[in-house]
């Protein structure tokens, strides 16, 4: 009889380890998580799992295990991974993704695989336009879009004068491209840097010859970093308007600190928007990982309340790819950006707002809002999305 009962009791915890295993819904995240970049997706990670920990490990009510895999910013391994994590981890979702490149390559073998993919930072042109996908929605914007910020800015501020610097790479042109959508002024003088590039005084030297209204820079990364050090030495920060894309932002200015104030930055999202749940991620973000969040936390962070949205529309349940991809559409969710909803190719219409790099009530280096040239905006390759 005990033997019975025994056997009986180990049947039922067998039953509801098995119940609650299945109950799980795996999340893999690609990221760079390595070299030059690694910043960046870091943050994106930090920002989802922040999420996930504030609902005790679950999203949507369902618990989830998150695998992590670093692409290396190398797009043939990162297609490899979606194989993965697709194949032998039986993944519902994929999200992150840091680099360009690495999303063209990952396009095609997650369309293959039907899963859904919740991007949080990469944003390239033709996944926006004629090779959208809609099982494909995207937490962060198109690359291009916060180039157009600062051109809408420029004219604004009536700077029809400009000096372009950006790497002589498709992500470079990409941007002048972006800003050349919304500046009607004239582009006086394009500069090409190297990458890896870390001396600028022949750039430096020309801004001086030129004298344009302003200067308008995507370096990311430590280029950035040396280039507004120099460009600050030089005096000619204090003299010349510096508009930035991708190089002032919460993973540079605590390297730059007081060497970045007064430079601009466009962006889609900045510590001080005072949506209620920014009010309270940023905090969040500092006592958890002793920094401020910059914005691939907020875009990560804002992925994983996309998909804790659509589970909690579908009862948890993945077993309906349509319906739940339906749920994600509707991005019914309360992102650090107010107003958040998808275009039909699933990219966000959202606020593009530029930011000045100031002291914050702790005397740090941080970005605060001053400007929001585009209002509820759209991308300029959502109309080509059929």
């Amino acid at each position: 009889m005990i033997h019975r009962i025994r056997s009986a009791l180990l049947a039922c915890a067998l039953c509801t380890a098995a119940l609650a295993a299945s109950a799980q819904v795996k999340i893999g995240f690609i990221g760079t998580l390595s070299g030059p970049s690694a910043a960046l997706g870091q943050d994106q990670y930090d920002g989802f799992m922040l999420a996930v920990e504030q609902r005790n490990g679950m999203l949507g009510g369902v618990p989830v295990a998150v695998v992590k895999e670093d692409d290396r910013q190398d797009p043939e391994l990162g297609a490899q991974l979606v194989e993965n994590l697709v194949q032998k981890d039986k993944v519902s979702f994929i999200t992150g993704v840091t680099s360009s490149d690495v999303m063209m390559a990952m396009a095609r073998p997650l369309a293959r695989s039907g899963v859904l993919f919740v991007g949080s930072n990469a944003g390239p042109a033709p996944l926006a336009g004629r090779q959208c996908n809609n099982r494909f929605v995207f937490t962060s914007s198109q690359d291009e879009y916060q180039a157009g910020i600062v051109g809408r800015h420029a004219v604004d501020k009536g700077w029809w004068k400009t000096l372009f610097l950006a790497p002589d790479s498709p992500s470079g042109r990409d941007q002048l491209r972006g800003f050349r959508h919304f500046y009607s002024g004239e582009v006086v003088s394009e500069l090409h840097a190297r990458p890896g590039q870390a001396d600028y005084s022949a750039e430096l030297a020309k801004i001086r010859s030129v004298a344009p209204d302003a200067v308008v820079a995507f370096l990311p990364g430590q280029m950035g970093v040396d280039f507004i050090r120099q460009m600050n030495r030089s005096g000619l920060l204090g003299k010349v308007p510096l508009l930035t894309i991708g190089t002032v932002d919460g993973t540079t200015l605590p390297l730059l600190g007081d060497a970045a104030l007064g430079a601009l930055a466009g962006s889609v999202w900045g510590p001080d928007l005072p949506s209620p749940t920014n009010k309270a991620f940023v905090p969040a973000f500092e006592r958890k990982y002793g920094r401020i969040p910059s914005q691939y936390a907020a875009q990560g962070f804002d992925a994983a309340l996309l998909i804790d949205s659509a589970l909690k529309e579908t009862g948890g349940s993945v077993a309906n790819r349509s319906d739940l991809r339906n749920a994600l559409s509707r991005a019914d969710f309360p992102s650090v950006r107010s107003g958040f909803k998808f275009l039909r190719n699933g990219f966000p219409v959202q606020d593009g707002h530029v930011f000045v790099v100031a002291r914050d009530a702790q005397g740090r280096a941080s970005l605060k809002r001053v400007a929001t040239p585009l209002e509820a905006n759209v991308d300029a390759y959502w109309n080509d999305c059929r």
